[in-house]
């Protein structure tokens, strides 16, 4: 899988956890966070490799339905593009404006909360 597309699940996964059943939960951190191989799954709960590759691809399927009505990654990603170019700009307009540089830093650990 290219690096790409796992970072983006791993993302999804981040903001749609909590609403996945536990072998979701399980099979997803296994699978991506952990590296492991679908054989290893199955090894673990005592399935088919199958089993887990259809349980991944329906879970993965419904963390990109969650993204698709929810937007909490896009959103999340467009603010994060925000906050770059405000913190450059500020960098490259006012250095020296310590009360604008302290409310931007103030801004931005809101979002990390």
């Amino acid at each position: 899988m290219e690096l790409e597309k796992s970072m983006r699940l791993n993302m999804l996964f981040d903001f749609y956890q909590p609403l996945l059943t536990t072998k979701q939960n399980d099979y997803l951190q296994l699978y991506y966070a952990d590296d492991y191989s679908l054989g290893e799954i199955a090894d673990e709960y005592q399935v088919s490799r199958q089993a887990v590759y259809d349980n991944i691809k329906r879970s993965t399927q419904l963390l990109e339905n969650y993204e698709k009505k929810l937007h909490l990654y896009d959103d999340y990603h467009n603010r994060e593009q925000a906050a770059d170019h405000l913190n450059a700009y500020i960098q490259r307009k006012y250095p020296d404006d310590q009360t604008l540089v302290r409310l931007a830093s103030k801004l931005l650990t809101l979002e990390e909360e």
